[in-house]
């Protein structure tokens, strides 16, 4: 295996030795332990453990370590992943009429700040084609109405799974994703969208919470899943608010805190930092990357 990181992400029941045995693994084929990050949720008795790898030092092939891993991993009940640092993520964006997300999205990859490469933009609209076209991303314009929905969602997965996308951010993307669709692409689609959920629904959040007085704002991004908005929490923020503020300023902080919290959110997956328990997701800090 050529030098590089490996990440793995480990979820098991918690028994004694974990640490000693995987640690000792991983020491006995020649890798050096970069980081190592652990958490035991007493409540129900389940280990988790992300840990990275410097395959310096090691002449293991990727099959030969997937192989021998799995052979310690079977008995102590162990479900793992295992992610390599020498291919970059596939991730399509998908957008309907707001640009704030999509632009952060861009602009953090195109400095490096996203450790990815964004194939497409997909949108049930023209209107931001113009973002894509700054950026020299190919726009796939895919209009949909409640008649040509599953037609419309048949040529998305089409696109995806011919391009390979690992990742699929839904930037504001106001279209409700068929069951189907989320089942084919299991914890690997991200969506965000503001913090008043399941106050405010529907149209106009930002004067309904203004009509209301709220005092927090905020925002979620989570992974998506068949139950609308309740999929496994990746990050949250908030920001406090007064009487004094308009729906105006009210839309405008939100949409800063969505930047700030739908790309935290992208970082943790491309970083392989978390793993999905339940409807529960375990974020791992950074550790020093």
């Amino acid at each position: 295996m050529k030098s590089q990181v490996v990440s793995f992400l480990i979820k098991c029941p918690d028994q004694k030795g974990l640490v000693a045995k995987i640690t000792s693994f991983f020491y006995e084929k020649g890798f050096n332990i970069v980081s190592s990050q652990q958490y035991v949720n007493a409540i129900e008795d389940t280990y988790f453990m992300r840990v990275r790898l410097n395959a310096d030092g090691t002449t293991l092939s990727k099959k030969e370590l997937e192989s021998s891993f799995l052979e310690l991993a079977t008995p102590l009940d162990i479900e793992w992943s295992v992610n390599y640092d020498d291919r970059k993520q596939n991730v399509a964006i998908m957008v309907s009429h707001t640009s704030h997300n999509l632009y952060d999205l861009l602009e953090r990859s195109k400095e490096g700040r996203l450790d990815c490469t964004v194939k497409m933009i997909i949108s049930n609209h023209n209107k931001l084609r113009y973002i894509a076209e700054m950026f020299n991303i190919p726009f796939h314009y895919l209009p949909v109405t409640k008649e040509t929905k599953l037609e419309q969602e048949a040529k998305v997965k089409d696109l995806l799974d011919t391009n390979e996308i690992d990742l699929v951010i839904m930037a504001r993307y106001m279209q409700i994703l068929s069951a189907d669709f989320i089942n084919h692409y299991p914890e690997k689609i991200i969506n965000i969208h503001h913090s008043f959920l399941p106050a405010f629904q529907g149209a106009n959040p930002y004067r309904k919470a203004y009509e209301r007085g709220v005092k927090l704002i905020g925002a979620t991004a989570h992974y998506a899943t068949v139950d609308l908005d309740e999929g496994p929490i990746i990050e949250q923020d908030v920001k406090p608010v007064t009487h004094e503020s308009t729906p105006v300023t009210l839309k405008r902080i939100g949409a800063d805190i969505e930047k700030l919290v739908l790309a935290r959110a992208v970082k943790n997956h491309l970083n392989h930092q978390i793993i999905v328990s339940g409807n529960r997701a375990i974020v791992f800090p950074e550790a020093g990357e």
